[in-house]
């Protein structure tokens, strides 16, 4: 009995000692779909690797960009995993903040979409593993436009789009013709509206790198926008990002919602969304020039320099952006759950194919997607829907606040732009870009 006791004993100490001396992965996340499945399969990860442990933080978009610029620029060491976007990575890396991320053959990395993995390399190397690529896209109730005795073009223009809205508008019965982002931020409501910007002929900066806020472009973008949201967009819309307005349409509240292709896979599961079998898919409204109509964008998984669990870190970023991973989530949550984007395979796959009807729509949006030439009049800056510059954070957020105020009636659009044309020349001009 004796000899019984002390082997369960040593048993149990060297249980406790290997859970005492597991990795604990400290993973900095956003708050969306498909991170929120990654975290609910991760015990898969910790199943085949029980010396990671993993530890999740989790925050809303604008949240999480603070937290971790914070981190990497201080090498605060806070987060051994953070998603950053495509904006982040190619700056972060020629600051040499991310360290590279490291792939073998069945990685297979020459299965990652160009336009995406272009994005995230630097002298050939990857800075940051695609955990799921977007572009954006309309999404709309194809009953509703139908009962309206009209037919949603395959590419529509803002004329047609608002003359859409305005006939399948009934808010007695609930339904708003149109949901579009309001929330201030850089990636909130600047991300769409800089598209709808680029698509009327504007731009952030000139050559000279003078901000060009103030200008015909914008003014026509921002009044269309704003004009179209009082009379057919949700009450309360300037407070609305992605994960509200996804919210409107799932409840069939919404008859128009334009933003993230990623959104599409969520609005056409049934689980998730009320209006499953009504929704239908077309690209983003162009209006003077298709370019920059709609935005490329990727959330990544990247490892931070100085991170003191490079290994362990590696690995989980190699699971969670493999395509043995894509192939876990088909089998538990299933083929429309999948996070896309990122892989030629997922989209060759006749599984995938037959769940998404989506996918045409979606990769015509992404391949079409050219952050080096997405504006009418020539620019210095790389991106569709920012401008790849430290300094556009700032600018982003100051313009964001004063477009939020100007759709929810606080300023005119006019002097709205003015703040912000003012705004971004006082910060380019610190920065050293920009002379007056």
């Amino acid at each position: 009995m004796k000899l019984k006791y002390c082997a369960a004993l040593v048993t149990a100490m060297f249980a406790s000692a290997s859970a005492l001396a597991a990795t604990e992965l400290v993973i900095a996340t956003v708050n969306n779909g498909h991170m929120i499945t990654m975290q609910k399969l991760t015990k898969h990860f910790e199943a085949a690797n029980p010396d990671i442990k993993v530890k999740w933080v989790t925050m809303e978009e604008g949240v999480l960009r603070q937290r971790v610029t914070t981190d990497i620029a201080t090498k605060g060491g806070q987060f051994d995993v953070m998603t950053i976007g495509l904006y982040e990575a190619p700056i972060w890396s020629k600051k040499g903040w991310l360290a590279p991320i490291v792939t073998d053959a069945a990685y297979d990395i020459d299965d990652m979409l160009p336009a995406i993995r272009d994005g995230l390399s630097m002298n050939g190397k990857l800075y940051a593993a695609p955990f799921y690529g977007e572009s954006s896209m309309t999404m709309y109730r194809a009953d509703l436009v139908k009962a309206a005795g009209l037919t949603m073009p395959a590419n529509p223009t803002w004329a047609e789009m608002a003359n859409i809205v305005a006939k399948i508008n009934d808010p007695a019965k609930g339904v708003y013709g149109l949901c579009l982002r309001g929330k201030p931020g850089w990636g909130d409501n600047m991300a769409f509206l800089s598209t709808m910007v680029n698509t009327y002929g504007g731009q952030w900066f000139d050559m000279a790198w003078k901000p060009q806020i103030d200008t015909k472009p914008w003014h026509d973008a921002i009044n269309q926008y704003v004009d179209l949201m009082k009379k057919y967009g949700p009450p309360g819309a300037s407070a609305n990002s992605f994960n509200e307005n996804l919210a409107l349409m799932n409840e069939g509240k919404c008859g128009v919602w334009i933003d993230a292709t990623i959104a599409a896979s969520f609005v056409s599961d049934p689980k998730q969304s009320k209006v499953a079998d009504k929704m239908a898919f077309t690209q983003a409204p162009v209006a003077v020039t298709p370019k920059g109509a709609n935005w490329l964008w990727s959330w990544n998984l990247a490892v931070p320099a100085s991170s003191k669990k490079p290994e362990a870190a590696q690995k989980f970023i190699t699971w969670a952006t493999s395509k043995d991973y894509v192939n876990l989530v088909a089998k538990e949550e299933g083929w429309n759950a999948v996070p896309t984007g990122t892989r030629k395979s997922t989209y060759a796959n006749p599984e995938f194919q037959k769940v998404a009807k989506f996918a045409t729509e979606e990769l015509k949006a992404i391949n079409s997607a050219n952050p080096n030439d997405s504006t009418l009049p020539k620019s210095p800056y790389v991106g569709v829907q920012y401008a790849a510059i430290p300094e556009f954070q700032a600018i982003g957020i100051a313009v964001g606040q004063q477009m939020s105020a100007a759709l929810a009636g606080k300023v005119t659009v006019d002097a709205a732009l003015k703040t912000s044309q003012t705004a971004a020349e006082r910060e380019m001009t610190k920065g050293g870009y920009y002379k007056k």
